[in-house]
C-alpha cells in the first residue's frame, strides 16, 4: 500500500480504504479504479492524499483485453468478506436455534444474548458501504427467514447510526430486528419458501405472521416493548394501507417504523434462489414513487440519502447498455444523480427520463 498525494493520483490507481471528505461524505469506494472523473472530484473536495494499492507507471494505462473485475468480483475477492461470510454463516445458525427455542417457549431470550448475535458482524463494518456491498454479495441461504432477520438488523442498525440514536438504542433496534420475523415460525416452511406467488389462502396466512409474533414474545415480560411492538407493527404504513391493524403515522411504534424500511429493502435487493439481487438505484426509485407516504419522512429520506452516497463514485451500467461512473448526487431525485460516460459526457438522469441505472458494475 502507498500514501500518494492527490497532485500525484493517475488513472488505473485503486484506493484501499473508502476516500472521504472532512465531514465523512463517501467520495470514493475502496477498490474503485480511479477515472480521470474520479480524480477531478477527489481535489474538488480539498483531500490532500489517499492510501492506494501499490502501484507502477507501467499499470497506470490497463491493457484493454484485460476487462475490469465487476462489482461483486472485488467484493467477494477482499479477505474481509471471506471472514465476514464466515461469521455471517455462524450469526444464522446461532439466530436459527434462539428463535426456534424460543417459538418453542423452552429457550432463553435476554436481550443481552440474542444481541450476541449480531455483535461480531456489528464490530467487523465500520462504515456503511461496507455493510450493503458485502449483503448484496452475500449468497443464498437455505435458512431464508433467519438470513433475511439478520441482514434486517444490519440494515436497521446502519439507519439508527445515520438517525444517530443512543448506542443503548441501536442494541435494542438490533434485537428487535432479529426478532421481527419470529412470527413466520408458525408458518409452514412449505408456504414461505415456494416461488411461486401465494394461493389467496396462503396470502391470508402469511400476513398473520406480525399477530403470530406478538403473541410468542408477548410471555417474555423482560422485553423492552419496542422488540414486541416491532414484531406486530413491522408491516404497517404510515398511510395505513399496512396491516395487521392499519396503523397510521405515530400509533406506529418509531423502532417499527425503522425496520419497516430495512425489510423492505433487504427482501428487494438480496439474491434469491429464483432471481438476482435488484439494483439498489432501481429500489431507491421505487421509494421515492410512493414510500414518501408510506413511511416516516425523516426516516426514509435519511436512508434514501445514505444509500445514495453509500454508491457515489461506483461504476454502474445505464439500461442503454453503456458503462458510466456516478459523479454527483441529485437531491431531489436520489435515484437519478449525474454520471459520466466513456468519453467523458455528463449526463444527468434526472433529465433524461428515458435512462436508468441497470446495475452496479
Amino acid at each position: 500500500m502507498q500514501i500518494i498525494k492527490t497532485e500525484q493520483l493517475k488513472k488505473g490507481m485503486v484506493p484501499t480504504v473508502p476516500v472521504v471528505t472532512k465531514s465523512g461524505q463517501l467520495i470514493v469506494n475502496e477498490g474503485v479504479l480511479l477515472t480521470d472523473p474520479l480524480i477531478s472530484r477527489i481535489k474538488f473536495y480539498n483531500i490532500n492524499s489517499i492510501q492506494i494499492q501499490d502501484y507502477e507507471e507501467t499499470d497506470s494505462a490497463p491493457s484493454e483485453n484485460i476487462s475490469e473485475p465487476t462489482y461483486l468480483e472485488r467484493i467477494k475477492g477482499y479477505a474481509e468478506f471471506q471472514n465476514f461470510q464466515s461469521d455471517y454463516i455462524q450469526s444464522v445458525r446461532k439466530l436459527k436455534t434462539i428463535l426456534a427455542e424460543a417459538a418453542a417457549d423452552n429457550g432463553r431470550l435476554d436481550t443481552d444474548y440474542v444481541y450476541q448475535t449480531i455483535e461480531p458482524l456489528l464490530a467487523k463494518v465500520s462504515i456503511s458501504f461496507e455493510v450493503f456491498n458485502i449483503l448484496h454479495t452475500m449468497p443464498t441461504t437455505e435458512d431464508s427467514i433467519y438470513a433475511h432477520s439478520l441482514n434486517v438488523a444490519l440494515i436497521s442498525s446502519m439507519l439508527g447510526r445515520w438517525l444517530k440514536l443512543s448506542d443503548r438504542d441501536l442494541e435494542t433496534l438490533a434485537v428487535s430486528a432479529l426478532l421481527h420475523d419470529i412470527g413466520k415460525l408458525k408458518i409452514p416452511a412449505q408456504v414461505l419458501d415456494k416461488p411461486e406467488k401465494y394461493t389467496d389462502q396462503e396470502h391470508v396466512l402469511v400476513k398473520k405472521h406480525p399477530a403470530f409474533g406478538y403473541l410468542l414474545l408477548l410471555p417474555y415480560t423482560q422485553l423492552n416493548p419496542h422488540i414486541k411492538n416491532a414484531a406486530l407493527m413491522h408491516q404497517e404504513r404510515c398511510d395505513g394501507s399496512g396491516y395487521p391493524q392499519k396503523l397510521k403515522g405515530n400509533e406506529i411504534d418509531w423502532f417499527a417504523q425503522i425496520i419497516a424500511i430495512a425489510d423492505v429493502y433487504d427482501a428487494m435487493t438480496a439474491a434469491r434462489s429464483y432471481r438476482a439481487p435488484i439494483c439498489p438505484f432501481k429500489v431507491i426509485a421505487d421509494f421515492e414513487n410512493d414510500g414518501l407516504q408510506k413511511y416516516n419522512p425523516k426516516f426514509i429520506l435519511t436512508f434514501l440519502e445514505g444509500i445514495a452516497y453509500t454508491y457515489q463514485g461506483s461504476r454502474i451500467l445505464l439500461s442503454d447498455g453503456r458503462d458510466a461512473n456516478i459523479i454527483m448526487l441529485n437531491k431531489q431525485f436520489l435515484s437519478k444523480p449525474i454520471v459520466q460516460v466513456a468519453d467523458g459526457t455528463c449526463i444527468d438522469l434526472s433529465r433524461t427520463p428515458e435512462l436508468y441505472i441497470k446495475s452496479l458494475l
